[in-house]
């Protein structure tokens, strides 16, 4: 069955975060819903919709901003009551807007996530997991990464209570009171948690998980041990999943899996006769969408998917017939109500306009006269900055409240900017001093009304600095926001549970004087994706793989000994020069030795080939493309040519265009190489840094045997 959705605009409230609306259950004889929605003004916002237009039910006053809110009620009951995070503390709400909960938790930080269970409340800061029943602690964990999201399996149905936590470093933690039972890896950092179904499914163990690289899971929590059900990848490459719900939109009986991204891509997922997921419907918003629910909002018999955006506008995409497109000899007839409505907004756009121009001419009247005091416009940006493990770059995501008018970029080390086929904003680039240590000045100037910008950068390992983003939005008077993002030493290595242990690896031990808190401060400075937080226990292994050349990289410290093990010498290289300027910083003499294995050298090399070899021949395929297209337009033909040649020219645009996407893939790979030949000889005392030239010659006419061989030879 075919979905056809149109969309309506209900109405603007302020900023809002991930999971702040919810639907109230219907009531009485009405069979349309409620809509609730906090923003980060602070404002519960509980409106119905009647002939079209919102009719508010209640409004709280302004305070600090609502980081989540759920609806509760006795179990077994319509769950009807709001519950909202603030800061530390819950507030509770009834259907109606009386405050019945004020709760001051004793957490010390701002609460990030929230569920409620009937007299059970699950709260998590950014490491902290506490649970409590009727107000009064229960259990208390502390993780080892930041917490995203958290949700309980339904108790009526598991018969005991098991809080699940959704943590950054790509784990779903299921405890058990106050202790981890066992950990589910999976296969992206999870941003949002739900119950299969609404429900957890049959058995009530069932959740659904979404990532921040956009993929969507199903996992079984059973007792023991966790089964992976189904996983939908990201091959699309859609932004990252914030928000998931479960509806029966098609009314078949069987509920859809409603998803929102935070590229503002709405999706609607089947289920096709193995209970496998589908795509059955898309949508395209211009913002990211922080929630979603299904349920009927503006009219009886209609169902809606209904969204919050981050900069506060309640959408929906309902299955009403909203306008017919008239043909050549149709007499347009509007309705009385449709005449009201459209009469309703003439007059509120004509009060609009009066404003603005009276605020315009009040704002001149101030801004020339001598008492005249200058304030900055606030506005709020969400941004994101995150290594994507399919290209080994990273993404910038940058979304403002209001329309940006452009966004300079800045950084004091060399990286690439990448196309990104979503973004239509026109890019200049500005002459820089390198000397100076200003690499990068990019200047991305946006289309009228654009409210999000997304940017793709790569960077060179063992180049560590900073990546700044001056944010202009087209507000008077103008003013701009800088936000600043680390690329650290081993930037394109990413965290991972297991490794090969069978690989050739060359291992760095240091000791000294130095305690556990110093080393992992190192170790943060140096790889992405480790909690700044120092590890529970006396010591911490972590595991990383690098995305450009899948080498990997073991880490085991300790109080006064750290330990790395990694089969590219070059990431070995790169930790020893760090780890001792950081050391030699905090005047701390270090015992250095190193064990380097002369076989991983030719391991690298063999995993850097099939890479080198691809981007050799595309090279050779873009650089053939002129001359085949003039031999083309002057035969007239390309029959003559050989069969390699002529699929040459029909895969010239697709060629061309994956070019452009990865410049300079080609010398990344020779400055790999380079850097990996100087290591090996650098752990043996040898300069050979004059032998690069004819190490340059040999990669110009590659051959994998010769590459070699002239390794081993020099």
């Amino acid at each position: 069955m075919e979905l056809h959705l149109n969309r309506v605009d209900y109405l603007q409230v302020g900023v809002t975060s991930q999971k702040t609306m919810k639907l109230l259950p219907a009531s009485g004889r009405r069979t349309t819903q409620k809509v609730v929605i906090g923003d980060q003004d602070g404002v519960v916002t509980c409106f119905g919709i009647k002939k079209g237009e919102a009719v508010p039910v209640f409004k709280t006053l302004p305070g600090q901003k609502i980081s989540r809110l759920e609806l509760g009620g006795a179990v077994g009951t319509p769950q009807e009551k709001i519950f909202i995070s603030v800061g530390s503390e819950v507030r509770g709400f009834t259907k109606k807007g009386k405050q019945f909960l004020s709760f001051e938790t004793n957490l010390m930080e701002s609460i990030r996530a929230l569920y409620v269970s009937g007299a059970d409340l699950f709260l998590c800061a950014s490491y902290i997991y506490n649970h409590y029943c009727d107000c009064k602690d229960q259990d208390y964990y502390l993780s080892s990464d930041k917490i995203n999201d958290i949700i309980c399996l339904p108790m009526e149905k598991v018969g005991k209570i098991t809080p699940v936590l959704a943590c950054q470093d790509r784990v779903l933690r299921i405890l058990k009171g106050s202790d981890l039972l066992y950990e589910v890896e999976v296969p992206g950092v999870p941003q949002v948690l739900a119950l299969n179904n609404g429900n957890g499914g049959d058995s009530g163990e069932e959740l659904i998980y979404g990532t921040s690289d956009g993929k969507i899971g199903l996992v079984q929590i059973t007792q023991s041990s966790p089964l992976h059900r189904w996983e939908v990848s990201n091959e699309k490459k859609r932004g990252g999943v914030l928000c998931v719900d479960y509806y029966d939109v098609l009314g078949d009986g069987v509920k859809e899996l409603l998803v929102g991204r935070d590229d503002g891509m709405v999706e609607i997922y089947g289920f096709d006769n193995n209970s496998e997921p589908v795509l059955r419907y898309e949508h395209t918003l211009s913002e990211s969408i922080t929630s979603i629910q299904g349920g009927c909002v503006g009219k009886e018999g209609y169902d809606e998917i209904l969204t919050a955006t981050y900069t506060g506008w309640v959408m929906a995409l309902t299955t009403e017939q909203v306008q017919r497109e008239p043909g050549a000899c149709d007499d347009v007839k509007i309705n009385q109500e449709m005449q009201n409505k459209i009469s309703n907004m003439r007059a509120e756009l004509d009060l609009l306009q009066l404003k603005v121009l009276h605020e315009r001419e009040k704002y001149h009247q101030s801004a020339h006269s001598s008492g005249a005091v200058s304030a900055m416009p606030v506005f709020s940006v969400n941004d994101k900055f995150t290594l994507s493990r399919d290209d080994a770059s990273y993404s910038l995501t940058l979304e403002v409240q209001t329309a940006i008018d452009n966004v300079l970029l800045q950084s004091d080390v060399p990286i690439d900017l990448l196309d990104v086929d979503k973004n239509s904003a026109v890019v200049s680039f500005s002459g820089c001093d390198a000397g100076n240590g200003n690499f990068l000045l990019a200047t991305y100037r946006c289309q009228a009304n654009t409210t999000r910008l997304e940017l793709k950068i790569r960077s060179i390992e063992g180049q560590h600095g900073t990546l700044q983003a001056y944010i202009t939005p087209r507000l008077q008077p103008k003013t701009c926001q800088v936000h600043q993002y680390q690329i650290k030493p081993l930037s394109l290595h990413q965290r991972t549970h297991v490794i090969d242990h069978n690989r050739p690896v060359n291992s760095l031990t240091l000791t000294g004087q130095f305690s556990f808190a110093e080393i992992h401060s190192w170790v943060v400075f140096c790889l992405p994706e480790v909690p700044d937080k120092v590890p529970i226990g006396d010591s911490v292994t972590f595991y990383f793989q690098n995305t450009f050349l899948d080498t990997q990289l073991e880490c085991t410290y300790r109080k006064g000994e750290g330990t790395f093990k990694s089969d590219n010498i070059s990431t070995i290289s790169i930790l020893k020069d760090v780890l001792t300027k950081e050391a030699t910083k905090r005047k701390i003499n270090l015992n250095i030795s190193y064990d380097v294995n002369e076989e991983s050298v030719n391991y690298t090399l063999k995993l850097i080939h099939p890479k080198l070899e691809y981007q050799l021949l595309l090279a050779k395929k873009v650089h053939l493309i002129d001359a085949l297209k003039e031999l083309q337009v002057y035969e007239g033909n390309v029959d003559f040519l050989i069969p390699e040649y002529r699929s040459i020219l029909e895969e010239a645009d697709s060629l061309l265009e994956e070019y452009k996407k990865q410049p300079a893939h080609l010398e990344r790979l020779y400055g790999m190489i380079t850097d990996l030949f100087i290591d090996k000889f650098k752990f043996k005392g040898t300069n050979v840094k004059t032998k690069v030239p004819l190490l340059l010659e040999i990669l110009d006419n590659y051959d994998p045997g010769s590459l070699a061989e002239f390794f081993d030879s020099a």
